[in-house]
């Protein structure tokens, strides 16, 4: 199929399964909002431990928005936006299992890429769309935020009906990330740019090469 022929179905579909993965990472990215209260409870932290520990996603989310943005231009978007999804299925699994306040942190920083999940369908997106529909299809995937009402509001019901265990909000959450990870791979395809780059055997550009920007920005800094 010829990279550059487009249709419309498969723009639907690119944009439909990014939104609903998207809300999904966000719903997973504020879990702490919910589950959170009990875990300082159980573990007696104090304020200052239990801000740390809400704020260790919301970070990792930020931060590892670069790298992953990065990787989704160089690999595409389908690809990384997978393995992000099944990256954070792990530790949010984790949550699960851990007792002690140092590996609530750890299983938070890896919870947090849930949050870089914005990076990449951004990049996805854009790739299937000419630039002046751009604008309207990110504006549709943006309302991928819903995923963290969808939290506040769902999630104490779930946890009414599993039985006041937030742990059981956890695994239900990893398990529906993993598979949405899977259902995203089998029924989306690699964006257009990335196949064009393949058949003309074109490299991608290297990491530190498109981190130059930030190089300059930080010298006219100073």
């Amino acid at each position: 199929m010829n990279p550059k022929i487009v249709t419309a179905g498969q723009q639907a579909q690119a944009l439909t399964a990014s939104t609903l993965a998207f809300t999904v990472c966000f719903a997973v990215w504020t879990i702490f909002s919910i589950i959170g209260i009990q875990i300082k409870a159980e573990l007696g932290l104090n304020d200052t431990q239990f801000g740390i520990l809400v704020a260790t996603p919301i970070l990792t989310g930020s931060l590892s928005r670069l790298f992953l943005g990065v990787w989704a231009d160089q690999y595409g978007g389908r690809l990384i936006f997978t393995l992000q999804m099944l990256a954070t299925a792990i530790p949010t699994f984790l949550l699960t299992m851990v007792t002690s306040y140092p590996v609530f942190l750890l299983a938070a920083l890896g919870l947090g890429l849930a949050g870089g999940s914005f990076a990449v369908g951004v990049q996805y997106v854009s790739a299937w769309y000419p630039k002046k529909s751009t604008g309207t299809a990110l504006g549709i995937f943006g309302a991928g935020n819903v995923g963290s009402a969808i939290t506040n509001f769902g999630a104490p019901i779930l946890l009414v009906a599993m039985g006041g265990a937030w742990q059981s909000i956890a695994m239900v959450y990893a398990i529906i990330l993993a598979v949405t990870a899977v259902l995203f791979f089998l029924f989306t395809k690699d964006d257009p740019a990335l196949r064009e780059r393949r058949q003309k055997g074109i490299k991608h550009v290297p990491f530190l090469k498109q981190m130059e920007p930030l190089k300059k920005m930080a010298g006219g800094m100073s």
